[in-house]
């Protein structure tokens, strides 16, 4: 690897950012990569803005990731994602979830929850993938595996094995999670796959109408 590799995880407390950078970790140290996990919270209790920053490599000196250098964007929350849009590298990849949570300035009544996120973010980068993470999770048995549908559909665009996947999401996550999780991680995968499939045939198709033209 000729540079580091910068993901960060954005979401609101209580959606698992940090079991997620714990995984991602994980499987990047047990490919032998030097990385560098740091979490940061907006608002301590639970319900605030978190934010988390996973970097690895050959050699990481500091977690932090700037505007523009995130080569992977993980938005557990729609509104997050959005904030946190403009860290996406140009050729970078969006991973989010279409769930929508309140933030306080919302419940208080003191501003509106933006129309339109989903269109924003596809506008600016058409390649995301946003799915319905939350009902995936529902499905799958547990609300909580959210951030794990997530990481499914990102583990697609990430380079690692999915074998690799599994086995570090079995090293993170505790016995009584792990049924739950990994019926989460290939519900996100294979949903993520489709979705792959889907845009490489249009764009496939595409350029056989240009050609015949």
């Amino acid at each position: 690897m000729e540079k580091n590799v910068s993901i960060l995880i954005v979401g609101v407390g209580g959606q698992g950012t940090l079991l997620t950078s714990k995984i991602i970790g994980s499987l990047a140290k047990e490919e032998g990569f030097d990385v560098k996990v740091s979490e940061v919270h907006g608002m301590s209790q639970r319900g605030g803005s978190v934010v988390t920053y996973v970097k690895y490599g050959e050699r990481v000196f500091s977690p932090l990731i700037e505007k523009g250098e995130a080569d992977i964007i993980i938005g557990c929350e729609l509104l997050e994602a959005l904030r946190w849009r403009s860290f996406l590298k140009k050729d970078g990849r969006f991973i989010v979830s279409s769930q929508k949570i309140n933030p306080m300035p919302v419940i208080a009544g003191k501003m509106k929850y933006p129309d339109g996120a989903e269109e924003t973010i596809l506008e600016e980068h058409p390649d995301a993938i946003i799915v319905d993470a939350h009902s995936i999770a529902v499905k799958c048995g547990s609300k909580r595996s959210t951030n794990i549908v997530l990481l499914g559909a990102a583990a697609t665009v990430s380079g690692f094995e999915k074998g690799k996947w599994i086995e570090a999401i079995k090293n993170v996550t505790k016995p009584s999670f792990l049924e739950v999780n990994l019926k989460a991680f290939e519900e996100g995968y294979m949903t993520a796959s489709r979705r792959n499939e889907r845009a490489a045939a249009a764009v496939a198709a595409a350029a056989a109408a240009a050609a015949a033209e």
